[in-house]
This record gives C-alpha cells, sequence and structure tokens, in this order.
C-alpha cells in the first residue's frame, strides 16, 4: 500500500496531475479502497467517485492428446474503479463522495513520502551454531597453534594463563 501512497505524492505534488484513478480486480479490491483511504487522508480536499464493475475473463485450455476439443472457461471476476481528484467531480454521480474533514488529513512533506522505508532494520542473517564437527572458526580446546591476535611472529614468550 505505501508504494501506491508515494506514487500517489508523486502524481499530486511532483507531476502536478489533478486526479488519479486506482483500478482493482478480484483479491486487490480492499488493497485498492485502503490506498485510496489512506491517499484521502494524506492530501486536502479529495473528491471521490466511486465504480462497481465486473469482468468477463475468458481462459482456453489446449487439450494434452491430439483429436480433443479446447475448452473455454469464462469466469466473472469483481473489479472497482476510484477517481481521487482535487477538482470537483459531478455530485449527482452514485459513487460520489465529498472530500473528508480536514481535521482528519494529516498532511506530509512529500520528500518523506517519497522516502523508501523498507522493510525494518533487521539483525543480519546470524552464523547460526551449526551441526558438524570441527567446521569453522570457534574458540574450542582445540590442539592445533592457529593464528591468534598475539605479538610478533615465532615462540618467544611462554603462553599467558594457567
Amino acid at each position: 500500500v505505501s508504494a501506491y501512497i508515494s506514487r500517489a505524492a508523486k502524481l499530486f505534488n511532483e507531476m502536478e496531475k489533478t486526479y488519479l484513478t486506482i483500478t482493482a480486480t478480484g483479491n486487490a479490491l480492499t488493497k485498492a479502497v485502503t490506498s485510496a483511504e489512506v491517499i484521502k487522508r494524506r492530501f486536502k480536499g479529495l473528491h471521490q467517485i466511486t465504480k462497481l464493475c465486473s469482468q468477463e475473463i475468458v481462459d482456453e485450455y489446449e487439450p494434452l492428446e491430439e483429436g480433443l476439443d479446447k475448452v473455454t472457461d469464462v469466469r466473472s471476476v469483481p473489479c472497482i474503479e476510484i477517481k481521487l481528484s482535487k477538482e470537483p467531480l459531478d455530485k449527482s454521480d452514485k459513487g460520489y463522495q465529498e472530500p473528508i474533514d480536514e481535521s482528519l488529513v494529516t498532511d506530509v512533506d512529500p520528500e518523506e513520502l517519497m522516502k523508501a522505508r523498507g522493510r525494518g532494520k533487521g539483525r543480519g542473517k546470524g552464523r547460526g551454531k551449526g551441526k558438524g564437527k570441527d567446521k569453522g572458526k570457534g574458540k574450542g580446546k582445540g590442539k592445533e597453534k592457529g593464528k591468534g591476535k598475539g605479538k610478533g611472529k615465532g615462540d618467544a614468550s611462554p603462553p599467558k594463563g594457567k
């Protein structure tokens, strides 16, 4: 939804468009309505006209074996078209909604809307514990002498500790 809101900010602010249309079909209907409601709460004075419709989708399947007929499946999918406009729209339209109260609108800087928000800071991938023997670098009680952070080269001083 945030991508739609930043796109709306670009259309209204940078490109100075007076209206935008959100169209959705099937399972995306709720996302379109949510996007429109959030956009209405970001920009003052947006008029709205909502149209509901249905689209017919024809699926044609080719048979795997020869000699069989093609199978066609016709589905009717619901669709919605939401037009948000800075200029007044036709108030006699049955899907018309006037702008919401300005106390409900929170103006946001265009730069703030354009910033990519990512998916959180996260904590990196981590190395995990592993499930094998003698794999990776560890601080085990091994007998091998590896490269440590010690001073100098060679065995000039005895090892510290017990």
